[in-house]
């Protein structure tokens, strides 16, 4: 079928090459249409603190574009983009009473339900992230979102990663899809926020290098990663996760007054499995052969799989009043099972095939705004015979814009995660069914913004901690078991930041100190961690192009750090080999062109000329130097 078009070009009036460029109209013409300003394109996250679109570059900007999407200080990559990352500031560690399904070494990249963020905007806005990897491969990172009402948004986003690596049998793959809805009544007498999250990681497990020095010797045929002899040659592990999530809160009055009763619910359903496969259960080490997990009663074709699923609601009552605040009263059910599809009966005793939880909860929430401050005071215990409860105090105070502080207090009996007193494996070393107690957590912690500096600060005291070791004396073997240390662990951290500026020049620097008392070694971070960033920043081309270009500086002292075991996902404590006290430095050359942001980066490029001994943990050798190129592209009008 064949159709015609009438010609209308030639009654419009000609732009000028700029004008097209610009997609603005001709400057004899009057611009009537609506202009929609920045703080029309809005992020919600669950508990309703809101950011703008932001495409500027800053050196923040630089340090958040990675794997993760966010600062990497306190946490260390390991060799592959992908994989696990040891935590050298305990103080990030987020504490909640409901005990979750373990492999926390699996989740650096998920997102939980309170880190989906929602959106709002006046036109339809997409955002595309791209970074090369370690060899061959690619992450990408792609949202967009509409309104298609002013009341109504819909955001999808997914994103994407594919990475061989450098060493043998370290190949990486993982996806997250993500689909958000927010809706609120003209009213604003009903508001829902729900999200559905696809996410999984799938990587093949090395067990780290055999002979360390084998690395450190920097003999010019270990140069090629591929010849250094590794535990584990055809192992993998994977881990999915889906989640439902619904948040909705309705006005019993029909308009908003001085006094208003809110009625709230959440329901948050999430399903995971875990499965680890080795077919070859002997590893080479030198000349000799082991068995790095132990004995297996199998001889092959190893496979443990684990399930768990949990369901979630929260119904609440809100009174809230112009003058005293906001006043919440709630009741919670927490239900889950995290289970496997047999018995075991050992001589050790029976080994149950599931671990169900059924815990409800009471407790209130008093949130009070006045002038400069915003307070907000949480309390819930449960009324289940499994026993949690928590306390929670926040209070901020706005000084002015130069002076921001905010004050933190914790006090919460959690129960171990579900890995801690159920596992089952083909290994013999791996099988356990224990009882631990609770383990109680009390954290005071402070933040100031000042002109002078922005500093955070964190005490800690722990009891009754839960956590992996190792019970083989030999280092080539892992025979890891969960322990409770009855003891008392106090941690300290105190962290500051602080940019010096001068002209087009700028040192951007952050430095943590942390401080462990405990009479057993349970609790293992490096006592200094530093972060130094010289950097230049200009306008070229009439400002049509920005640039900052320089050289960041990472290091953290001696340690002894966790070790990473694929069995089971987690890290362990261990006491055999110390890592740190090497210097870091990455050169970055960034630009941005209107909306657009590109990254130039080369990592590690002194690991040729300052010695092997990086380390992200003792059998897993740190990156070598890598070059990388990367772009945020962001499109709205």
């Amino acid at each position: 079928m064949l159709f015609s078009q009438n010609n209308t070009r030639g009654e419009e009036p000609k732009r000028s090459f700029a004008d097209r460029l610009k997609g603005g109209p001709n400057a004899k013409e009057k611009d009537t249409g609506k202009v929609a300003t920045i703080d029309m394109y809005r992020f919600i996250t669950l508990e309703r603190d809101t950011t703008y679109l932001d495409t500027a570059l800053t050196v923040e900007r630089e340090y958040s574009h990675n794997y993760l999407r966010r600062d990497l200080f306190g946490l260390l990559a390991f060799p592959n983009e992908g994989q696990a990352y040891n935590t050298l500031q305990y103080s990030l560690t987020q504490h909640t009473p409901f005990p979750e399904m373990g492999f926390k070494a699996k989740h650096f990249n998920f997102l939980e339900a309170n880190q989906i963020r929602y959106a709002s905007v006046a036109t339809p806005v997409t955002e595309l992230y791209f970074k090369s990897i370690l060899a061959r491969g690619h992450s990408v990172d792609s949202f967009f979102a509409v309104n298609l009402s002013p009341n109504l948004n819909l955001s999808i986003a997914y994103k994407g990663l594919r990475s061989e690596g450098k060493y043998i049998n370290e190949l990486a793959s993982t996806g997250s899809f993500r689909f958000m809805m927010s809706y609120n009544t003209t009213s604003k007498r009903y508001l829902i926020k729900s999200h559905f999250t696809s996410q999984d990681v799938l990587n093949e497990e090395n067990g780290g290098i055999t002979t360390n020095n084998d690395f450190e010797s920097e003999d010019a045929k270990f140069k090629n990663r591929q010849r250094l002899q590794v535990y584990l040659t055809d192992a993998e592990s994977f881990l999915r996760a889906k989640r439902f999530f619904v948040d909705h809160i309705f006005r019993v009055n029909p308009t908003a007054a001085a006094n208003n009763l809110y009625v709230t619910h959440q329901f948050n359903f999430e399903n995971k499995f875990y499965r680890y496969n080795q077919p070859t259960l002997l590893s080479s080490v030198g000349t000799r052969n082991v068995y790095r997990f132990g004995d297996a009663i199998v001889t092959s074709n190893l496979s443990d799989q684990t399930h768990y699923n949990k369901m979630y609601n929260k119904a609440g009552l809100v009174y809230e009043n112009t003058t005293l605040g906001k006043f919440q009263f709630f009741i919670d059910d927490f239900r889950s099972n995290f289970y496997y599809n047999r018995i075991l009966i050992l001589d050790e005793g029976v080994i149950p095939s599931v671990l169900s939880r059924n815990i409800n909860n009471v407790g209130g929430q008093y949130e009070y705004w006045k002038n400069k401050w915003h307070g907000r005071f949480l309390l819930s215990k449960a009324i289940s015979k499994q026993t949690i409860s928590n306390i929670e105090a926040k209070l901020d105070y706005n000084l002015n814009e130069d002076f921001q502080f905010v004050f933190g207090y914790q006090n919460i009996s959690k129960l171990p995660n579900d890995i801690y007193n159920l596992y089952q494996s083909e290994y013999e070393n791996y099988n356990w069914s224990n009882n631990f107690a609770n383990e109680k957590i009390n954290i005071i912690s402070g933040e100031a913004l000042t002109p002078w500096f922005d500093g955070s600060m964190q005490i800690a005291t722990l009891t009754d901690h839960v956590y992996f070791e190792n019970k083989s004396a030999d280092n080539s073997q892992q025979l890891i078991s969960p322990n409770q240390f009855g003891g008392t662990i106090k941690y300290l951290s105190l962290k500051l930041s602080k940019e010096i500026t001068f002209g087009k020049f700028a040192l951007n620097n952050t430095v943590l100190y942390q401080k462990v008392d405990q009479s057993q070694a349970v609790l293992n971070v490096p006592d200094l961690v530093v972060r130094n960033t010289f950097y230049f920043s200009n306008y070229f081309f009439q400002r049509a192009l920005f640039v900052q270009t320089g050289i960041t500086f990472n290091y953290f002292t001696k340690y002894y750090a966790n070790e990473y075991n694929p069995v089971i996902g987690e890290f362990f404590v261990q006491q055999q080999k110390q890592i740190g006290n090497y210097p870091n430095f990455d050169f970055f050359f960034n630009a941005k062109i209107q909306r657009t942001r590109v990254y130039v980066k080369a990592e590690h490029f002194n690991s040729a000329y300052t010695g092997n001994n990086f380390y992200s943990s003792p059998s897993y050798p740190f990156r070598d130097m890598a070059i990388r190129f990367g772009l945020i592209w962001n499109f709205f009008n």
